[in-house]
This record gives structure tokens, C-alpha cells and sequence, in this order.
């Protein structure tokens, strides 16, 4: 390998233990704080450490059909379930509940033709996976990626309406990266892609558990006489 290579190898491995170590962190303030915001961006960083770990494995010359099928699998799944950490900045129970059962469902949906569809070795060029997979798997995650990418925008918007903060800053600065990313992906400059996915979802996790948690009301004081 030549200079070059080792750097990019050694930039994905670096960022797949840092995504690691982020995924850590939000597992640990779930069980600190029983937040179930909490345990969605655990889940979802746990799923960007994946594939980042796919994406650093198959630079390093390891490449099989299984391992594009995940990682197909875990690029739709990431933004999906980060979005589930953001609605309950919608207020809204129903609205919640309905879709954390249509991620839930769709992901089942990818997951399961992503494993009955065989992927080529082709879509690996200069260790780098630059191709598409097969329409049917794009429009599939499509019915992940674009609801979820509205949810994180939608819950940036309403938080910039009700406080400015910069916190919510990040949030949309990381929803409108990993909304691109697919451009990214298309365009002739695809080791950007693997880097924009880490800021993006970097970005998204320092805003989204920054974002100051609403405190119960003080429990009134008895006048004194």
C-alpha cells in the first residue's frame, strides 16, 4: 500500500473507534437517564460504527457479497433510527408511535431484501464502494432515508422556533450532510461520502444530546408565617 492508502485506512479505522466510543457514551446515558432519545442514538451511532467498520474492512481488501448486502443495509437503517431520538421534539404521542412503527417496518423491509438480493463485487473500486446496488434496494431505502431526513429537519426547525440555540444548529448541519450524502455517493468523489457520513452523524449526536432536556416544574414552597 502506498502512503496514500495507509492514510485513508488508518482515517476509517480511526473514525470507526471513534463512532464506537460515541456509541458507547449514548448506550451508558441511557441506562444513566432511562432516556429512550437516549437509546435510539446509541442504536443508530452502534449502526454508523458498522458501517463504517464495512466500509474500513473492504478498503483493506475484504469484500464479499454478505458484507455489501449489510452494508446497504446499515446506510439506510443509520438515519432512520437516529430520527426515532428526535420525535419527541414533535410533542406528539401519536405522531411518535406511528412512526417509530413505520422505521421499524421499513428497516425490516430493506433488511430482508438486502439479504435475498446478491450484490456484485463490482460495486468495490480501489477499495472503495462506488457502486449503486440494484433499483429496487435504492427505492426501498428511499421509503427509509427521505422520511427520516424530513423527521430530523422538521424536529430542527421547531427547535430553532422555540429557542434559538446552537445546539439545534448542529442538528440541522448534520440532518442536511447526511440528507447529501447520497449525492456524494453518485458523484465521481466517493471516499467524500465516507466522511461526510462521520461529520454528519457526528454532528447530529453533539446537537441532539446537548439539546437541553425540559425540567420538571419546582414543586411550590409553603408561604412562611
Amino acid at each position: 500500500m502506498d502512503v496514500e492508502s495507509i492514510l485513508i485506512a488508518t482515517s476509517l479505522v480511526a473514525l470507526s473507534a471513534l463512532l464506537f466510543v460515541l456509541s458507547v457514551r449514548a448506550v451508558v446515558r441511557y441506562f444513566e437517564t432511562r432516556s429512550r432519545a437516549q437509546l435510539m442514538w446509541g442504536s443508530g451511532l452502534s449502526i454508523a460504527t458498522a458501517a463504517m467498520v464495512v466500509e474500513a474492512v473492504v478498503y483493506l481488501g475484504v469484500v464479499s457479497s454478505p458484507i455489501l448486502q449489510a452494508y446497504v443495509f446499515f446506510s439506510a437503517a443509520i438515519v432512520g433510527v437516529l430520527s426515532l431520538g428526535a420525535t419527541k421534539i414533535l410533542r406528539s404521542p401519536r405522531v411518535e408511535k406511528f412512526y417509530t412503527a413505520y422505521i421499524v417496518v421499513t428497516s425490516a423491509v430493506v433488511a430482508l431484501a438486502s439479504g435475498w438480493t446478491p450484490l456484485p463485487l463490482s460495486m468495490v473500486t480501489s477499495g472503495i464502494i462506488t457502486g449503486n446496488p440494484p433499483l429496487l434496494l435504492i427505492l426501498l431505502s428511499s421509503l427509509v432515508t427521505i422520511p427520516a431526513t424530513v423527521v430530523l429537519l422538521t424536529a430542527t426547525f421547531l427547535s430553532l422556533r422555540r429557542s434559538w440555540r446552537w445546539q439545534t444548529l448542529l442538528m440541522a448541519a448534520g440532518a442536511i450532510i447526511l440528507g447529501a450524502g447520497g449525492a456524494l455517493y453518485i458523484a465521481s468523489f466517493p471516499i467524500a461520502l465516507y466522511y461526510a457520513e462521520f461529520i454528519g452523524i457526528l454532528l447530529l449526536f453533539l446537537g441532539l444530546v446537548s439539546l437541553p432536556q425540559t425540567a420538571p416544574a419546582p414543586a411550590p414552597t409553603p408561604a412562611s408565617t
